[in-house]
């Protein structure tokens, strides 16, 4: 997380009596990952969160892999995918190791009930849409092209002000961080990181909901939503402060890094997590040596799978790019630019992609989801017309 944050009220002192209007204490909790040695806040509740009236019958939602492994390049058309009403079951996984889950989603409608997803982090980037996310810790407004980084164990809802919305979720199984390059030993993001604390958007809207009733969290662990009934509403915090909490940063305020030849793939990082990163490729000055070739050399993945989501604009290393499309290349084999793109790109000043890209260091699996989208003849697009 980016820093220190208060939202609310809160005590002078930490774990001491602070009690409501009427003289009752409020209820304190503490949120944090990897047991007490991650990031943590401490949250003040009006009631108890940990009344539950009733369980309901828990679901499997674990992803159904159709390929365990795989060595050829691949496409997948991404907007093919069909809309949902729900927010939920809109989400279809593409791609799943033990580290991660890479989803696409595209849901007509938000959330009436409310969700905690208590096994991963999410990074859920708008693709088309906008809207607002709904946390016990504060509210946050989001449109296109914001990345929304939802710590686990995060009770949520999402609103959407129009039907049509597209989304590239990454579920991380590790906390999700910035690059340590990018952070100084106190956690200040550096001169030379490509965003700053500014860029950070944080929750600035608490709604305290003082109600009884039955309210449903669908609660996800081990691939299984758990819906549960509690007797008080979960947005009923007056207060919290600490280094847990859900951002936005929008993929427009990255700030891209560029040289006099052609910079390797890390210079995009944005996200970190154990086993894989997030990297943003936004609009930006090509290289400026007099015989500087802009497009990117051919390179083997040895140790990594990459996935890049195509989210805008013109690519020119490859062919026939539309939105929404994902390409995986796999680690092993050598992948790089299409026939005559090398030539094209010389002598060009600028790009105006834009697209995300998620780097895995151990092999992806596919899934079913991900084969119904599929563009069969991608892996024979590198041969000469």
């Amino acid at each position: 997380m980016p820093h220190y944050y208060q939202l609310g009220e809160i005590p002078k002192k930490r774990h001491t009596q602070f009690r409501r209007p009427d003289g009752k204490l409020y209820s304190e909790e503490l949120v944090s990952t990897e047991g007490f040695s991650n990031l943590s806040s401490l949250v003040y509740h009006v009631h108890p969160p940990t009344a539950i009236k009733e369980a309901g019958t828990p679901y499997s939602v674990a992803p159904k892999v159709a390929l365990e492994k795989n060595i050829i390049h691949r496409s997948f058309l991404g907007f093919r995918q069909p809309t949902d009403d729900d927010f939920l079951k809109s989400r279809r996984i593409v791609f799943t190791n033990n580290d991660l889950n890479v989803a696409l989603a595209a849901p007509r409608h938000g959330t009436n009930y409310f969700y905690k997803n208590a096994q991963s982090d999410e990074v859920i980037f708008i693709h088309e849409g906008e809207g607002t996310l709904r946390t016990m810790l504060g509210n946050l407004d989001f449109s296109y092209g914001d990345y929304l980084v939802i710590p686990r164990g995060t009770i949520y809802q999402i609103d959407f002000k129009s039907e049509d919305n597209r989304l590239f979720i990454v579920e991380s199984h590790s906390p999700i961080s910035f690059p340590h390059r990018y952070r100084n030993e106190f956690g200040q993001l550096l001169e030379h990181s490509p965003f700053c604390e500014r860029d950070i958007r944080k929750p600035e809207v608490l709604e305290t909901h003082d109600e009884k009733g039955d309210f449903k969290v669908l609660i996800k662990k081990q691939d299984t939503i758990y819906p549960l009934y509690y007797a008080y509403h979960p947005f009923d915090v007056i207060g919290w402060d600490g280094y847990f909490f859900p951002y936005a940063f929008s993929i427009h305020d990255f700030e891209p890094i560029t040289g006099r030849v052609h910079q390797p793939p890390p210079v995009h990082q944005t996200f970190a997590a154990r086993g894989f990163v997030i990297c943003s490729f936004v609009p930006r000055l090509y290289d400026y040596h007099p015989e500087a070739i802009p497009a990117p050399y051919n390179h083997s993945n040895i140790d990594s799978d990459e996935v890049l989501y195509y989210v805008d604009g013109d690519f020119m290393s490859r062919k026939h790019v539309e939105r929404g499309m994902i390409t995986l290349h796999p680690m092993g084999i050598p992948h790089g630019p299409h026939p005559g793109a090398v030539e094209r790109s010389i002598g060009k000043k600028e790009t105006q992609e834009l697209a995300v890209m998620v780097d895995t260091f151990a092999p992806l699996k596919i899934t079913e989801e991900a084969v119904k989208l599929e563009d069969p003849l991608y892996h024979k697009s590198w041969i000469e017309e």
